[in-house]
């Protein structure tokens, strides 16, 4: 079977789009954590709240676009590519379900 660009870019953006959420969390809870002890009110069960769902999902992004740049595991590798579209970086996921599913023929 001949290999192709399209799991390989589908994985590339599920990391990117995984990684992006996962530091934009992190860099939320941190600053709202800052800016709320500078003010005087405690909102980190609201980031953590906010954050912690996004995180999974990128951390789910991120091991759906492993799989897909190894070719393994078709249903993983969209689940990640369907879990990069929470968050910021969900024009990367859209394109990453795309390649995802064009390539379906090349995973093992």
């Amino acid at each position: 079977m001949e290999r192709t660009w399209k799991p390989t870019t589908a994985g590339i953006l599920c990391i990117i789009a995984g990684t992006i959420s996962v530091i934009f969390c992190i860099v939320v809870v941190v600053f709202g954590s800052i800016i709320g002890a500078f003010f005087g009110f405690e909102v980190v069960w609201g980031w953590s709240t906010f954050a912690i769902p996004l995180i999974i999902s990128g951390i789910i992004a991120i091991v759906g676009g492993i799989y897909a740049l190894r070719r393994k595991v078709w249903g993983l590798a969209l689940a990640g590519s369907i879990c990069a579209l929470i968050g910021p970086g969900a024009i990367l996921g859209i394109l990453a379900i795309i390649f995802v599913i064009m390539g379906k023929r090349e995973f093992r």
